[in-house]
């Protein structure tokens, strides 16, 4: 998974865009390696 302060999702190549616990993902159901992660804040536990 490539950690960036930038994704971009390719959607002809099957990306998509989804937030979860406030980060920002991209991912790939066609081709499980492309995967990306916006860092964003650390979470208090």
């Amino acid at each position: 998974m490539k950690v960036r302060a930038s994704v971009k999702a390719d959607k002809s190549k099957g990306d998509q865009l989804v937030r979860r616990k406030g980060r920002l993902y991209v991912i790939n159901k066609t081709d499980s390696r492309r995967k990306q992660r916006q860092t964003g804040p650390a979470r208090k536990k």
